[in-house]
């Protein structure tokens, strides 16, 4: 199981704003870009957003979904990978005193990806999380200092 917490320091309500935006989902997972709402209101359960996955010159469509919500602290998503299967993506968002803990929990949950789970791959995708909690991290950062220059 790939399970790694990042320490944001930021408030939760701002942590939340950026994993409630559909558009900002590209910004902050490794290998998306383009994100855009397909279905329903993100997040709530059931509602899908579609991102273009690149890697070197070749490049996909990827969807996701909302499979839990419990705002501001539960986000679970189940991620469509094509022939490969979905994955379970958990996000729990802790309050930390004045700041957050995120804690980032994934793992296939469909498909040829499942059946083949090991170690190596979840040393994979630890790296790929540290990488993407960085990002979270700075979104939230440019995200809630830019809001707050408006006010």
């Amino acid at each position: 199981m790939a399970i790694r917490h990042r320490l944001i320091e930021r408030p939760v309500a701002d942590v939340w704003a950026v994993l409630a935006d559909p558009t900002c989902y590209g910004d902050w997972v490794v290998g998306t870009s383009k994100s855009s709402p397909e279905a329903g209101s993100w997040p709530e359960v059931d509602a899908a957003i579609t991102y273009t996955v690149r890697l070197g010159r070749w490049s996909a469509q990827g969807r996701t979904t909302v499979r839990r919500c419990e705002a501001p602290n539960v986000l679970e998503l189940e991620a469509e990978s094509g022939w490969l299967g979905t994955a379970r993506i958990a996000l729990e968002v802790r309050p930390w005193g004045r700041n957050t803990l995120v804690i980032i929990d994934e793992h296939p949950l469909r498909g040829p990806a499942a059946k083949l789970h090991n170690t190596a791959i979840d040393a994979f995708v630890q790296v790929r999380h540290r990488s993407m909690l960085a990002r979270l991290a700075e979104v939230v950062d440019k995200t809630s200092r830019s809001e707050h220059h408006r006010v």
